[in-house]
């Protein structure tokens, strides 16, 4: 394991540091409070040595400022910074021959230990690390520059993380006799479902290498009616570039394609045939038409991500439109008043229709063509897993949603619609990538190692400066415009690196997927924009532009969210499981390490919730009513003792938003964005600028959460 350790310097936050007042912030070893960050997770008790008396402390597992919400190395662990408040220290000399008290950190076998520094009374941050299990130790020493700890223990904690530890033998039997009950609870699960499902069948879902399930997990099976389209489909083609003038008009339909990956054939879906669909490219400012058919067996609409256009266009059943029907058409009029990078996607039963491949991005740019720092060339890449065993895709839940408890991850990565990217360049190069997650639950953790990066934009435009980063966390329905440099002929990976979790035996792995590569090619180095990538472009006019929400950010949040879960008649096994595991639950799951549980949990079962605390109204009776121009400051809290805790990535329609908070940790680098992470446990302060009237969605942007309920309405007026 690793430790880096180093001090935070003094952030300049130019919409929330120094704007949000001490009494707005809720840190999580503050005293309990009801909308406030987790101390389950967050903060570490420190407990008194025997012998020692009158001491007392804790450590803030404190998130670290940068340009996400979470902060992670490039190979997955997680960043935190250390905050230690410590009060009743006696005098050292008390204890012995000392003279001072010194903080150390270290794995849980005590080996290696770390030293943090020099400690006393009051408040200090100690610095950041990036161990998974991990113990805080305070000694009294006879000098500050002891290099290990040889004096007497203090003070003394463990993360929350070292409470994951393996089951005993005792809940492997409670595993194996639940295997019976398990099984029966699902023993009416229909094998086939008539009509458009065609001849899908369950089979099981795939297995991550190294892990077991118990017998009772693998006999699960989910309650509902398997789905796969079917019947004659055409040949898919890639992605083409549609650019359109003012007054365009775009036709975009939905229908089956014929797909082959890796040598297998599937039947999916598509806009235009193409995977994805058309990338469209408009000039800021314009408007255009488009005249959408739905070739589909079900319902559908186009859901224009990020884009703050007339609400009748935002394409949500039963708020701005109806549902198309299979064969009908409607026509959206689309305007883009922002510059950036967008998509495209159905509004209905995401968890089948964008699963099966109905997506697509839009590129807005300004009129000068110049919204970032220089590039050499461009690259827009649509990020997305799918669920493939042994027999083909895994099927989908007909009547409801499969995986409703964490979501459908998936075990075949692709980018732009294939497996394998590819992209050659020359020596020197500085490539944009438009980076787009479409994934249905999977959070990545990008990298292009050996090559250095840079963040300069997120959903809704740049950020107040550009940032290096080691890489980039993306959930699912983010954007972000990074700016590599690949300086080293060769191949250059382009990497998933997450740290995932065996729940049965409590324990972190490394997990690692390549997704693409890029060719550098020998020969002398380009000059091109080699130069400008050197420098950390400020924008200023985005910054000043944000800068005017100054005073709305210094006041307490006006509106609050809970986001949690209720679940109902889940299987014997599934609930024990759950409560062995509710002893922690890690802030971000990377991937899915419980595969058969997770899949038979449908959305009959598991309902998510998004419920205003001022008024106990949940999902969709919640519904705020907003001033046009009048920002508006929301606390967004994960709770986190709830049946499973899991972070979200919550999207509201038509607007945009500045993150000011994680934790109460003020954002240093404001964006804007219409789509926040957040993790397990978490509170993150956000300010709504209310710009675009009319009745809008919020809701979770995991498909499978989604489809069990996760969503709210809100008015602009």
């Amino acid at each position: 394991m690793r430790l880096r350790l180093s001090v935070l310097s003094a952030a300049v936050a130019l919409v929330a540091a120094a704007a949000v007042p001490a009494t707005a912030q809720q840190r999580p070893c503050d005293e309990p409070a009801p909308l406030a960050p987790s101390r389950d997770l967050y903060c570490i008790e420190l407990v008194p040595a025997p012998g020692v008396h009158g001491a007392a402390g804790v450590v803030e597992l404190a998130h670290v400022p940068g340009p996400f919400t979470v902060a992670v190395t490039a190979d997955g662990r997680s960043r935190q910074q250390l905050v230690l408040s410590v009060s009743g220290l006696p005098s050292p000399q008390s204890l012995g021959d000392y003279r001072t008290y010194v903080a150390w950190v270290a794995p849980p076998l005590m080996h290696p230990v770390t030293r943090l520094g020099e400690v006393s009374e009051g408040r200090r941050q100690l610095g950041i690390v990036d161990l998974e299990k991990f113990v805080v130790l305070v000694t009294a020493e006879a000098s500050a520059e002891v290099k290990e700890p040889t004096g007497r223990s203090v003070l003394r904690g463990q993360s929350p993380s070292t409470r994951l530890f393996p089951p005993d033998f005792l809940e492997f039997s409670i595993g194996r006799m639940g295997q019976g009950s398990a099984g029966g609870h699902h023993s009416h699960a229909p094998e086939a479902r008539p009509g458009d499902s065609g001849t899908a069948r369950w089979t099981t879902v795939p297995m991550p290498p190294g892990l077991t399930m118990l017998p009772a997990e693998m006999a699960l099976r989910p309650a509902v009616s398997p789905f796969l389209p079917s019947g004659p489909a055409p040949p898919a083609r890639p992605r083409q570039i549609v650019r359109l003038k003012p007054g365009d008009t775009l036709r975009l339909e939905a229908g089956l394609v014929r797909r082959s990956l890796k040598g297998k054939s599937y039947t999916m879906y598509a806009f235009n045939g193409q995977y994805p669909g058309p990338l469209i490219e408009a000039a800021r400012g314009s408007e255009v038409t488009v005249v959408f058919t739905n070739r589909l067996p079900h319902p559908t609409t186009v859901h224009w991500h990020g884009i703050r256009l007339d609400h009748r266009n935002d394409g949500v059943p039963d708020l701005s439109q109806p549902a198309v029907p299979p064969g009908g058409e409607f026509i959206y009029r689309l305007r883009f008043p922002d510059t950036g990078i967008y998509w495209y996607h159905p509004h209905v039963r995401e968890d089948i229709q964008q699963e099966l491949g109905l997506y697509g991005n839009l590129l807005v740019r300004s009129g000068a063509g110049e919204d970032y720092g220089p590039a050499d060339r461009e690259a827009v890449l649509m990020l997305d897993d799918i669920l493939v065993g042994e027999d083909g895709l895994v099927p989908l839940g007909a009547e409801s949603p499969t995986h409703a408890l964490m979501g459908r991850f998936g075990n075949m990565f692709l980018v732009n619609g294939e497996p394998g990217y590819r992209l050659s360049v020359g020596r020197g190069e500085v490539v944009r990538f438009y980076l787009t997650n479409v994934a249905s639950t999977r959070t990545f953790n990008l990298s292009f190692p050996g090559s250095r990066m840079k963040v300069v934009a997120s959903d809704v435009g740049p950020y107040a400066r550009e940032e290096w980063v080691e890489s980039v966390v993306i959930a699912p329905a983010e954007r972000y415009v990074v700016h590599v440099r690949f300086d080293r002929p060769g191949t250059v990976s382009l990497v998933n690196r997450v740290r995932g979790l065996d729940h049965l035996y409590g324990r972190f792995f490394a997990e690692a997927d390549t997704l693409g590569a890029i060719e550098v090619r020998g020969g002398p180095t380009l000059a091109g924009a080699g130069k400008a990538f050197a420098a950390l472009r400020r924008d200023t006019a985005a910054a000043a532009a944000m800068e005017r929400f100054r005073h709305a950010a210094a006041t307490a949040p006006e509106k609050a969210l809970v986001l949690t879960l209720e679940t109902r008649d889940l299987p014997p096994v599934t609930q024990r499981l759950m409560q062995l595991d509710s002893i922690y639950f890690a802030p971000m799951e990377w991937s899915g390490t419980m595969p058969m549980m997770n899949w038979a949990s449908t959305g009959r079962q598991v309902r998510w919730i998004v419920r205003d605390p001022s008024t106990g109204k949940e999902n969709m009776e919640v519904d705020w009513r907003l001033r046009r121009g009048q920002p508006v400051k929301i606390r967004l809290v994960n709770e986190r003792r709830s049946f499973h805790a899991m972070q979200h990535p919550i999207h509201l329609h038509g607007q945009r938003f500045l993150v000011l908070s994680v934790n109460g940790v003020p954002a240093d680098n404001p964006v804007w964005k219409d789509t926040v992470l957040l993790p397990a446990g978490s509170a993150v302060d956000i300010l709504l600028d209310p710009s675009n009237p009319g009745r809008w969605m919020l809701h979770c942007h995991i498909a499978e959460h989604l489809s069990a309920g996760m969503m709210m309405a809100f008015t602009v007026e």
